[in-house]
């Protein structure tokens, strides 16, 4: 099954405050995406604030992977500015390390 990144970037008026409210939401949703969900976590600022969200997520096609985007409560909430979905191969590493 094809491997899709999402790469987030938080609205920068009141993301940081619509990403605090729904933070519980977006990691059940997350944490219900299986085995689809290969790896996901915050993107940070310099000074280590959460400005975003990167995610590698396993979908049938493009359109599924833009489909399963929206259902991210974060995305509902409105914290982020911008959205880029795009495929993409695992080529080198075994993902997270324990």
């Amino acid at each position: 099954m094809p491997l899709f990144c999402f790469h987030n970037l938080d609205n920068e008026t009141d993301g940081a405050e619509l990403r605090a409210a729904t933070r519980s939401a977006h990691l059940e949703w997350a944490a219900g995406l299986g085995d689809r969900l290969r790896m996901a976590g915050p993107l940070l600022s310099e000074d280590g604030a959460m400005i975003g969200s990167l995610f590698l997520v396993e979908a049938e096609d493009l359109a599924s992977a833009q489909a399963l985007a929206t259902e991210d409560p974060y995305a509902r909430a409105g914290v982020f500015a911008r959205v880029d979905i795009r495929e993409t191969k695992w080529l080198i590493g075994e993902g997270k390390r324990t």
